[in-house]
């Protein structure tokens, strides 16, 4: 059975925080994403020349990828990446890494 449809997004200011709590500028963030600087102000922003921008789904699951210190990925094993310090938005939790399984979780 397929797990229930969610209907989660990214607001443009968790997107915000989860860049800043990286420690990234808006051009590092683009680039760690494949990503052109001004898709992140559209991010961020949260609309394009007046019309909504939704972050997509890959984003973000890259973005989390990046918080869990999975830097990229060959299809088989996660290549890793620096761990950041997470430094929580004022009134919420960090996101924790996902478990491992193999390790008795």
């Amino acid at each position: 059975m397929a797990p229930p449809a969610t209907t989660a997004t990214m607001t443009p200011e968790l997107f915000r925080k989860w860049r800043k709590s990286l420690g990234l500028k808006q051009k590092d963030a683009a680039e760690v994403l494949g990503l052109k600087k001004r898709m992140i102000q559209y991010y961020e922003k949260g609309d394009r020349n007046g019309r909504p921008v939704e972050i997509p789904k890959a984003v973000r699951l890259a973005c989390y990828a990046l918080s869990a210190g999975i830097a990229d990925f060959d299809g088989v094993t996660p290549v890793p990446g620096p761990v950041p310090a997470p430094v929580p938005a004022s009134g919420t939790a960090p996101v924790p890494p996902p478990s491992d399984p193999a390790a008795g979780a």
